[in-house]
């Protein structure tokens, strides 16, 4: 199988088929892409996937209320788990992110109506032939991002944004020769 240049990599295989860019409404799973695309920033993917299992463990199976909660002494003991990315300026964000989140759901009946909303309910399907084409940010992250940031969100930058979008199914940047970019446009 020919699959994005990003996936040649064998550890990269399993993602790249089964989950990037497949669109995503559960609001436990946007979370869950929200702090891992947001703890990725300055690593590579491949790291945080391999810490994933441990990020769902200690982060209570992304649970934005449970995480919004933590403490003091949570943010210590997760500071001291060699299984996660150990940033304190990262985990302060997944709880402030949680709160907002939480925000956002109680504002627009879910996080997934709020996301979806900024492409009109439908993935942008894009036609880049290589990868040289993907951006790493385009006009609608950097509203999305700001759009964020003013409801009290951290790590979330364009790019970040963008790499979630990518993730999430929001956008299917797929390369037209990888079988996953049709496969993509059938899920709904």
């Amino acid at each position: 199988m020919k699959r994005c240049v990003w996936a040649e990599q064998k550890d990269m295989h399993e993602y790249h088929d089964t989950e990037w860019g497949v669109p995503v409404h559960d609001d436990r799973v946007l979370f869950e892409f929200l702090l891992l695309e947001g703890v990725q920033a300055g690593l590579s993917w491949s790291t945080v996937l391999k810490k994933r299992a441990n990020y769902r463990k200690v982060f209570d199976g992304f649970d934005p209320k449970k995480v919004a909660a933590y403490d003091d002494k949570k943010v210590a003991e997760l500071l001291n788990n060699p299984g996660i990315i150990r940033n304190k300026l990262k985990v302060r964000s997944a709880i402030r992110n949680a709160k907002a989140f939480l925000a956002i759901q109680e504002k627009f009946g879910s996080f997934d109506k709020y996301m979806w909303s900024f492409v009109e309910n439908k993935p942008i399907v894009n036609e880049f032939r290589n990868a040289d084409e993907v951006p790493a940010r385009t006009e609608l992250s950097d509203k999305i991002s700001n759009d964020l940031k003013k409801r009290g969100m951290s790590f979330v930058g364009s790019t970040i944004i963008y790499a979630f979008m990518q993730a999430t199914g929001l956008v299917n940047d797929h390369e037209t020769c990888c079988p996953r970019w049709k496969t993509c446009q059938n899920y709904s």
